[in-house]
């Protein structure tokens, strides 16, 4: 009892872990512990972005961020940039496997010194050792796999810069929320940006964001009736079929 105590522990344990989930959105891998922060938090402060100064107090062009030809890009911690998701993907594969096999095996012992005439005699009526054995054996697998996938996803979100990493690199932040009656939109962006891609315009996409985590989703009612009960996900997860 004990050893089928502890084997039906084991078997349950995945499903245990998942219970930790049921009624949750799936979680995004922390950036922290990935290298590419290691990465660009370790590197030595290399370059910065130059920055526009009036080579004259008296001159009439000024470089400063308030004036008409000023560098007006996010630079700095506080600073706002704009950040354009546009997403348009799509993955389309397909697998077929095959697998046949026949094969068959006879063997007889007609004569042998007339021993098998003498091993007949004892046989059961109709067996004979000149068919002492045959054998026929054939097995075949199929198998077809398919996956498409689409996905298309154009949102446009303000981003905050809240830390700026020893090597220039800005990691940015960005919420958004819209209710519309009893349901809530929510958009979260965050990740580590160069400044030196921020557009003129104060933009950036998202495919120059490094260790990007984007997430748009919802709560309220329709996400509510949308979602299996918790008693259904927990069935899911623990049910072996």
């Amino acid at each position: 009892m004990r050893l089928k105590s502890l084997l039906l522990c084991v078997a349950l344990l995945p499903a245990c872990q998942r219970l930790e989930n049921v009624g949750k959105a799936p979680d995004f891998t922390p950036v922290e512990n990935g290298n590419e922060f290691f990465a660009m938090a370790a590197t030595p402060l290399a370059r910065e972005v130059p920055r526009n100064q009036p080579s004259d107090r008296a001159s009439l062009w000024s470089g400063s961020r308030a004036s008409l030809l000023g560098d007006r890009r996010a630079a700095e911690r506080g600073d706002i940039l704009t950040v354009v998701i546009e997403i348009d993907d799509e993955a389309k594969i397909s697998n077929s496997t095959g697998r046949s096999r026949s094969g068959s095996d006879a063997m007889g012992l007609p004569a042998l010194l007339g021993i098998p005439q003498r091993l007949n005699e004892q046989l059961p009526d109709g067996a004979s050792m000149a068919e002492a054995y045959a054998s026929n054996s054939k097995s075949s697998y199929q198998g077809d796999g398919s996956v498409a996938r689409k996905e298309k996803l154009t949102l446009r979100v303000a981003a905050t810069i809240i830390e700026r990493l020893p090597n220039g690199v800005a990691r940015i932040q960005g919420s958004q929320e819209v209710r519309v009656n009893f349901e809530v939109r929510e958009l979260i962006v965050t990740g580590f940006v160069r400044p030196e891609d921020i557009s003129r315009q104060n933009e950036i996409t998202y495919d120059k964001i490094a260790g990007a985590r984007i997430s748009y989703g919802g709560r309220g009612q329709i996400t509510d009736v949308q979602q299996p009960r918790y008693g259904q996900q927990v069935a899911d997860i623990l049910l072996p079929f």
